[in-house]
């Protein structure tokens, strides 16, 4: 994957929770710093569709 698909949330969620769940990066602040994304940003796109991105369970939920 060379981006994430920030225009479609359920693709954004899908794709996160795939990054985080195969291991490939430890948590959304990895993920937003190799795709050159703000996680302030990418929270807020969450947000925006219903999701959020719980820390705990590392995953949007």
């Amino acid at each position: 994957m060379d981006h994430l698909p920030i225009n479609d949330i359920a693709m954004l969620v899908s794709s996160i929770n795939f990054l985080l769940r195969d291991g490939e990066f430890v948590n959304l602040d990895d993920i937003c710093s190799h795709f050159s994304q703000e996680p302030e940003a990418i929270v807020a796109l969450l947000a925006s569709g219903g999701y959020e991105y719980s820390v705990e369970q590392n995953r949007v939920i």
